[in-house]
């Protein structure tokens, strides 16, 4: 991970009030509170993420954005409470270092992580420079790891409760639902009808398992001598019990689903030869993972409604003057083209 140029004054983020939060997890190795360095990180379209260098002392610290933030988004409890949890499983995650349930902190709930550095692949750029075998061994890892999330037993790891598995794409629908009417400042064709669309031809989930809720390549972190695993998977916010073929959807969709769509967010592994094709990674994914992929089209088709309600939220906030970060400008513009692809996806 590429050290940030340091902020002196970052909207959401009190150095004083950090420091002294976070001094019993510093111990000893504490310096005076001037001396942390807090810097924003790139990536983050959604919840706001930041490097904490303290000394010797190297770490992650995510919260929710500033202003307009929905009811059900942004939970920083529960994306802390999944890493917790699966820091004792197979699927690698940042070890957990202080979590903050005090809004008179920073103003919303935290958590704060240990940084683990390694490779980062978020660029076009980024992914043009492996070369085959390492693209190769990198994209097997990656959904290898996916599949092995969806095999972990939740209640075996403490999260027989963290979510209502039963009924879980109809609430999804649901959700993402309210969210656009609460995030959105404009008329969308097609939005509409691709959430009526999905509603009327929900699939059956053929097992409940933890689903991460935004698997993507740049979500990950790998060693550059070793690319077999990733170092860490990252951004558990939407992490929940439901149905694992609706991360294969989007997984699909990061991979490949949104070429030809300009966008800020992240690269497309799918437009570079070095790694596999879609329908590889797919076949070694149902291998894995024991599941069948007849009704994939529904999911990819899921996918892309939900980065679009995403997607639109942002560009809301963004018209609002309360994103943080640069590449906003172009978020909206992706959104139409995103409804289009869907419903092609449920049309066949």
């Amino acid at each position: 991970m590429t050290r940030p140029t340091p902020n002196p004054v970052l909207p959401g983020v009190d150095r004083d009030a950090l420091a002294r939060f976070l001094s019993p997890a510093a111990g000893p190795w504490a310096p005076p509170a001037e001396e942390m360095s807090v810097s924003l990180l790139s990536g983050g379209r959604s919840n706001l993420t930041y490097r904490v260098d303290w000394g010797p002392l190297r770490w992650v610290l995510r919260r929710p954005p500033l202003g307009h933030v929905l009811k059900t988004a942004h939970d920083m409890l529960r994306e802390a409470r999944v890493l917790t949890a699966l820091a004792a499983t197979d699927v690698p995650v940042p070890p957990m270092v202080a979590v903050c349930e005090d809004h008179d902190v920073l103003g919303a709930p935290f958590y704060v992580m240990e940084l683990v550095d390694g490779l980062v692949l978020r660029t076009q750029d980024d992914l043009a420079a492996l070369d085959a075998p390492t693209a190769r061994t990198l994209a097997h890892g990656f959904v290898d790891t996916l599949a092995d999330l969806h095999t972990v037993d939740p209640a075996a790891a403490g999260l027989a409760d963290f979510g209502r598995p039963e009924g879980y794409l109809e609430r999804q629908i649901r959700r993402w639902k309210r969210q656009l009417a609460d995030s959105t400042c404009r008329t969308v064709d097609g939005l509409a009808e691709l959430a009526d669309r999905l509603d009327a031809s929900v699939p059956t989930t053929q097992r409940h398992t933890l689903v991460h809720g935004d698997y993507r390549l740049d979500n990950a972190i790998f060693d550059p001598a070793d690319t077999v695993r990733p170092r860490a998977v990252l951004d558990w916010e939407m992490a929940t019990l439901g149905d694992p073929l609706a991360d294969l959807g989007l997984f699909h969709l990061y991979w490949i689903g949104w070429a030809g769509i300009d966008n800020p967010i992240a690269g497309t592994p799918g437009l570079h030869p070095a790694f596999p094709h879609w329908e590889e990674l797919a076949d070694r994914y149902a291998r894995r993972s024991a599941l069948k992929l007849d009704d994939l089209p529904w999911y990819m088709a899921f996918a892309h409604y939900k980065l679009a309600v995403i997607l639109e939220g942002i560009h809301y906030r963004h018209q609002q003057g309360l994103t943080v970060g640069d590449g906003f400008e172009s978020i909206g513009a992706m959104v139409p083209e995103l409804v289009a692809r869907g419903l092609a996806h449920l049309h066949g």
